[in-house]
């Protein structure tokens, strides 16, 4: 929840590097890179200070958590403090790594990430108490061991990265903070959404429903990791196209990557939406009351959030955000208070996700509003060649896997069908009603360069 304070900086960081990288100023992009450490530094005192104060009052007075588990809280908050600070002064490297567009770096250090927290899956396993303790401890290991390897590896790689300078321009401080001022709105309304709706769940529903939102959040992460990656790709290609004033490349990349980013996250969605009972069941064994909708609620909100996504990396590169984020970012901190007011009339928690769905599409339409008026964003093309070109992928993928829902008997047969079912049909339907003749003959000469490699 604390992110907040440092999520609109941390955005401000990748634009500014990227941007500058896109000038192709090396003095300027070191003094910016210089900046960003001094600033995560400084926010990192802050929120220590933040988390050992208010933090602890919040937990161990306001939570609703069982009287035997507030010790095994409080180190897991501990430890979740040291991993966030870790994180934070890791993110100008990370914003390095993603603007000089050094991908495979990038995914080899992601692998070993994985491959660690896989292995403290294992170790909790055999761990016979403080389970929890124990998994916060090792996941605070972890982060101190990546950001080693991401700060060794940019200083090799990286001019910017090289030297860290005491001394530091002031006014690239002074501009990124700006920047961030404005995008901190966007970013507190992402934090009350996501955590400040989890608090309200606790308190008025309690802790076995915060589970069940949970378990919906990592079904979630887990499909949008492929989406995210593509997305990490792209980025930069937006912010250095507009910084370089290549205006037509520019839009070309933000339609494509708001069509392909929601092709991806359908692709892998459908199977879940449609057999998210079998799939919770194949996982958990028992199914929390709840998990089902909110799986299925949360994943359409992040179809359609996923559109947005390129159009964000636009705005962010103008820097010209103030009127965006008190628009859009206005609307989008209307989650928690009308998310606060269902549940006080006694609304199901779902209403939550449903409010954050509806919120979503009307921000979508703002962001193109507003684009239009700051980038001269062409709205019609947008309409026509992305949205409904979405619409009409999802609705026709979508009749294959609920047909096989109507006339096959739920079990285990019928969840390996239909998802294998899914992702071919969903795939040949996106293949060619979703991409154009050039995306169409770009994929058929990857096909067959990979085919006549393997020959």
């Amino acid at each position: 929840m604390f992110g907040v304070i440092s999520n609109s900086l941390t955005a401000a960081i990748s634009r500014f590097i990227t941007f500058e990288l896109g000038k192709q100023d090396e003095n300027r992009i070191k003094e910016v890179f210089s900046a960003s450490l001094h600033i995560q530094f400084l926010i990192s005192g802050i929120t220590l200070l933040l988390l050992e104060t208010v933090g602890i009052w919040f937990l161990n007075t306001q939570m609703t958590i069982p009287s035997d588990r507030i010790n095994a809280a409080n180190w897991v908050f501990q430890f979740s403090i040291l991993t966030f600070v870790i994180n934070l002064i890791s993110i100008p490297y990370n914003a390095s790594i993603i603007a000089h567009e050094h991908m495979k770096a990038f995914a080899y250090i992601g692998i070993i990430q994985a491959i660690a927290t896989l292995c403290v899956a294992f170790i909790i396993k055999v761990i016979p108490s403080n389970k929890l303790s124990c998994y916060a401890f090792l996941i605070a290991i972890i982060a101190i061991f990546i950001r080693i390897l991401y700060g060794y590896y940019c200083k090799r790689q990286f001019v910017e990265c090289s030297s860290f300078h005491r001394k530091c321009n002031k006014n690239i401080i002074k501009e990124i903070f700006n920047f961030a001022g404005w995008n901190f709105i966007g970013s507190t309304s992402g934090i009350l959404r996501d955590q400040g709706v989890n608090l309200l769940i606790n308190i008025f529903c309690g802790p076995a429903v915060n589970a069940a939102r949970g378990i919906a959040m990592q079904v979630s992460a887990a499909v949008t990791q492929f989406s995210n990656n593509f997305l990490t790709a792209i980025n930069p290609q937006i912010t250095k196209s507009y910084a370089s004033g290549d205006q037509s490349y520019l839009f070309n990349l933000v339609f494509k990557g708001a069509r392909l980013s929601c092709y991806l996250l359908l692709l892998l969605s459908l199977p879940v939406l449609v057999e998210t009972h079998e799939i919770l069941q194949l996982w958990l064994k028992i199914v929390p009351e709840y998990a089902v909708p909110f799986v299925r609620l949360i994943l359409i909100y992040v179809i359609v959030e996923s559109i947005s996504y390129t159009m964000i990396t636009l705005m962010l590169a103008t820097g010209d955000i103030k009127n965006y984020q008190i628009l859009v970012g206005g609307f989008q901190l209307l989650n928690f208070p009308i998310s606060f007011i269902l549940l006080k009339l006694g609304y199901a928690p779902e209403a939550t996700i449903v409010t954050s769905i509806v919120i979503a599409f009307i921000c979508l339409f703002l962001r193109i509003y507003m684009l239009h008026k700051m980038v001269a964003f062409p709205i019609k093309p947008f309409l026509q060649n992305v949205l409904l070109n979405i619409i009409v992928v999802g609705i026709v993928a979508a009749i294959i896997p609920l047909m096989v829902v109507q006339f096959m008997e739920s079990g285990l047969v019928r969840l390996f069908v239909n998802c294998l079912l899914t992702l071919i049909s969903t795939s040949i339907i996106m293949y060619f009603i979703g991409c154009n003749h050039q995306e169409r003959t770009f994929i058929n000469e990857k096909i067959f360069s990979k085919l006549r490699f393997h020959a």
